[in-house]
């Protein structure tokens, strides 16, 4: 055989590989989450997957699935092995930032991703009741709801919903002097903030969460979207 054949044939044989090798990458994040699925990822692998897919989003190779085929996989039971508490912004859906599939993961949004009641009773069903692995309030860069927390917006309902960002506001004066919303700097020190208040608050208002942090069988972790890259960065 001559060395051109032999080069030919062993790149052909490696693209092959390769190809097997993605379809079976693809297969895995295609494959639906059962509770046998779930019960065998560990809180550490949860936040993993998670950062194994947003790698793949910036990457610009998010998977694509059937997701008509997940429909009718899911549709009896579903079995997700992670939470997220993120923003409404339109710009940072944690399904694709995350790169997760139908039944992957729960989702709850509200501007400026802070917790209450409502959503901590929520967390405590996904993660107690139907055995999520990890919790991660994702927040991002340049956040609106942040920005009018910083500057006392009223407006109607709206003043309520940001007055539960002021307490990171006020930590952050507190510590950096008074700012306004047009110090860049000031900002993102209250989106960090903002999002490390939120993962203490799960800690310290819910026993339910609490007992399952102790017992190893719960992670929760605080992150933030770059608006710019896609890139999501981890703050705890």
């Amino acid at each position: 055989m001559s060395t051109r054949r032999h080069f030919i044939l062993a790149g052909a044989s490696a693209l092959a590989v390769g190809a097997a090798g993605n379809a079976r990458a693809d297969d895995d994040q295609c494959a639906i989450f059962t509770t046998t699925r779930q019960s065998a990822i560990t809180p550490d692998g949860a936040l993993e997957r998670l950062k194994q897919g947003n790698a793949r989003f910036v990457a610009g190779k998010s998977v694509h699935c059937d997701l008509m085929a997940q429909v009718r996989a899911t549709a009896d039971a579903q079995a997700p092995f992670a939470a997220i508490v993120g923003c409404m912004d339109s710009r940072t859906a944690p399904e694709l930032v995350f790169d997760q599939q139908i039944g992957d993961i729960f989702v709850t949004r509200i501007a400026g991703n802070f917790v209450n009641t409502d959503i901590i009773g929520s967390l405590e069903f996904a993660t107690r009741l139907a055995g999520a692995k990890a919790i991660v309030i994702l927040a991002h860069s340049n956040c609106g709801a942040v920005k009018g927390a910083i500057d006392r917006v009223e407006l109607g309902n709206l003043t309520h919903t940001l007055a539960n960002i002021r307490p990171a506001v006020e930590k952050v004066a507190k510590r950096d002097g008074a700012h306004t919303s047009k110090d860049a700097q000031f900002v993102q020190s209250v989106i960090e903030q903002n999002a490390r208040d939120a993962a203490d608050q799960l800690r310290a208002r819910s026993a339910v969460l609490r007992e399952l942090v102790a017992a190893g069988s719960l992670t929760i972790a605080a992150a933030e979207h770059d608006l710019s890259t896609g890139k999501v960065s981890w703050l705890t």
